[in-house]
């Protein structure tokens, strides 16, 4: 798959354009599902909705005129035979997985059986927030809110880099420069501190960044690497 991985979704017209440069053909003519899972853990149902219809202009993703819009809910799909909804996921040209609990959605990708597809798959996977943070090895003990049965902070480790988003956002005071790289102290991979106003792209392996905003590369120290004792 090709990644683009936001902090706040479709922002500007950089970000906007490394969409497009990943889709092959302009948005009206791409076919979108988008996945709203990981904001249930808030018990907020409205930011689903808003997401969902496209009523959420401070983190564009539904509202970008797509060919076609679908809604992909995970916590359905064990329930449903895999012949009703993965052909769908296999032809669709982009995956839009909004914010919200990190650990919740990869919980629910796994249990869906989305995590196992994704490898396989044609479309483009955009994130946001926790969309994005999911694709990681781990997320780090900051970003840990609900816990899943087996405890930890292991995502899917698509990728092989964490990220800190939302970065020196006036509404999470938690989000600052020194915040970040605290995390990144913790971490075993390299991991992006990014702001609202950036993203990563990740097409066969190859990583950029795409930012009108600020952002920070954090490189593990030898420390961070090494295996522990026994």
């Amino acid at each position: 798959m090709r990644f683009l991985l936001t902090s706040a979704g479709i922002k500007n017209a950089s970000i906007h354009d490394a969409l497009v440069d990943l889709l092959g053909k302009p948005i009206p003519e791409s076919n979108a599902l988008c996945i709203p899972t990981a904001t249930h853990a808030f018990g907020q149902p409205e930011l689903a909705w808003r997401f969902i219809s496209g009523q959420e202009p401070r983190t564009p993703m539904c509202e970008l005129g797509w060919k076609s819009l679908g809604v992909l809910e995970l916590t359905a799909l064990p329930s449903i035979d895999e012949e009703q909804w993965v052909p769908l996921v296999q032809k669709t040209d982009v995956l839009l997985v909004n914010g919200g609990d990190p650990l919740y959605l990869c919980y629910w990708m796994r249990q869906s059986g989305l995590a196992d597809l994704l490898p396989s798959l044609r479309a483009v996977y955009v994130g946001l927030s926790a969309g994005s943070i999911v694709m990681a090895p781990n997320i780090g003990e900051h970003f840990v809110r609900w816990k899943p049965p087996t405890g930890g902070d292991e995502t899917l480790g698509v990728v092989g880099f964490s990220m800190f988003p939302h970065l020196d956002h006036e509404d999470l005071p938690k989000n600052t420069m020194a915040d970040a790289e605290r995390w990144a102290a913790g971490m075993q991979v390299p991991a992006y501190a990014i702001d609202d106003q950036t993203a990563i792209k990740v097409t066969d392996g190859t990583v950029e960044v795409v930012s009108e905003g600020h952002w920070k590369l954090f490189t593990p120290s030898p420390e961070a690497t090494l295996p522990s004792s026994a």
